[in-house]
């Protein structure tokens, strides 16, 4: 069997102490290679999902009898959108312990199948009554999303309406019911209520679990811009050039220089061509104020 690379760091005995009872059926070395194998899913199955898949399945080949090893099989098949498999696996870690803990995610996995009616169904189910506070909402989110996904809208909000949802006090689901809430009215156009609902679910979020904030961004028209990314279309544009007093001045005695220099070059072309000009001029003139001269008598003539 091809076994993944697993820190030093990681001993095993990060696992819960009911998961290490569990384990103490196997062999001490395989115990401790199975319970480092589920330290990994657990490490890796939010960041990094498929890696998480890959560990829970050696750790289900090392040991497939121990329940734990199956659930956390389970949940790192749901993770990664394999949900039948994921159905499967829930389903032998529950025959397993008899525990009615999974319900809420054995029904969502329906969900995640195509099957929100067999969802629903489950939600009404007796072993519903036997979850504790944290799995009756959650399963109250699986009910409410399965009615979404039959197209009841208004039954969803309704599904959701409960006293968990009016209470002020902050429990882990706090922030998750409030914003399925929210969602839920902005399906069916109360969009001021939905808004008002976002707030108090991103006020009850201390850990991040859902987006309230950009959802309340959405609402209020405000757009984020990643000021870290630049598109080739986002290049800064050239700033305008400031001319400052003095290159004023400067390009202002050039200006004048210039027409001084055009002006001089001027007159010295009008000299030039004068003298030309009066040449041409003064024959004329002497032509014209020297008077004819007689024709002379000849003097043989008498």
């Amino acid at each position: 069997m091809k076994r993944l690379p697993i820190p030093d760091d990681v001993t095993g005995d990060e696992i819960d102490a009911d998961v290490r009872q569990e384990l103490m059926s196997l062999p001490k070395g395989l115990a401790e290679e199975v319970a480092r194998n589920l330290v990994m899913v657990a490490n890796l199955l939010d960041e990094d999902p498929e890696q998480a898949y890959a560990y829970s399945r050696i750790a289900l080949r090392l040991a497939s009898r121990v329940a734990a090893v199956r659930e956390a099989a389970g949940f790192a098949s749901y993770a990664t959108g394999k949900y039948s498999e994921a159905l499967a696996e829930f389903r032998a870690a529950r025959r397993m312990t008899g525990s009615v803990e999974l319900w809420p995610v054995m029904a969502d996995c329906e969900r995640g199948m195509g099957r929100p009616e067999r969802a629903l169904a489950m939600a009404g189910e007796p072993e519903v009554n036997k979850l504790d506070k944290a799995g009756q909402v959650e399963m109250r989110l699986v009910a409410a999303g399965a009615r979404k996904d039959m197209g009841q809208a208004d039954a969803a909000v309704v599904t959701l309406q409960s006293p968990e949802l009016a209470s002020n006090s902050v429990q882990p689901w706090t922030a998750r019911l409030r914003y399925a809430y929210a969602d839920a009215l902005l399906e069916v156009g109360r969009e001021a209520e939905a808004r008002e609902w976002f707030a108090k679910a991103l006020e009850a979020d201390q850990g991040g679990q859902t987006d309230a904030s950009d959802r309340l961004a959405e609402l209020d028209g405000v757009e984020f811009t990643d000021a870290l990314v630049e598109s080739d279309d986002d290049e800064p544009a050239e700033e305008p050039a400031v001319e400052t007093a003095v290159e004023a001045e400067a390009d202002a005695e050039a200006e004048v220089k210039t027409e001084a220099e055009t002006g001089v070059k001027a007159e010295a072309t009008e000299a030039a061509e004068k003298p030309d000009e009066e040449a041409a001029e003064k024959p004329a003139e002497e032509s014209a104020e020297k008077p004819a001269e007689a024709p002379k008598a000849d003097d043989d003539k008498s």
